[in-house]
């Protein structure tokens, strides 16, 4: 199968957030924005893979700042590994000040979606071929976070993770 380039998946998402969006001290809800990522890095898959996906696992949502009533959420996710029918999707969340411009990282979000076939289960997906150098960096240490979800899933599923 042919590789497709991390561009081909590269997904944007941008909302204001309003006060209905946060909690009682002005910032985004963790739900919401982890929502946001989800629904993000489901289109990034399936711009990769053209195919129905499902998530099978969320690594990581680090928060690194907020994001506060007024300012725009900016997300940007891609494709960046793959294995046979998974794919490993990067998602950078960041906050924009509407009136001076300022742009701040705010979270980094790594999830794994598994591409379906036409009979609901797992599909092959094409590999992904990095451009840029921080594409690589992604590419280049995701065979090491692969490693450690299957470790973590085997030992979720004996119960030892606990």
């Amino acid at each position: 199968m042919e590789g497709k380039p991390v561009s081909a998946s590269r997904t944007i998402m941008t909302d204001i957030v309003l006060p209905s969006d946060t909690n009682t001290y002005g910032t985004i809800f963790g739900g919401r924005v982890m929502a946001y990522v989800d629904k993000l890095a489901s289109i990034a898959s399936m711009r990769h893979a053209r195919k129905p996906v499902v998530t099978a696992s969320s690594d990581s949502l680090d928060f690194l700042g907020p994001v506060t009533v007024g300012e725009a959420i900016r997300l940007e996710g891609f494709v960046t590994w793959t294995h046979h029918t998974s794919m490993e999707v990067y998602v950078k969340i960041e906050a924009e000040n509407l009136m001076t411009g300022e742009v701040n990282l705010t979270a980094a979000s790594y999830l794994t979606f598994v591409a379906l076939g036409p009979d609901g289960r797992p599909d092959i997906v094409p590999p992904v071929i990095p451009e840029t150098d921080a594409e690589r960096w992604h590419y280049d240490t995701a065979s090491r976070r692969y490693e450690i979800r299957k470790r973590r899933k085997l030992e979720r599923s004996q119960g030892l993770g606990h």
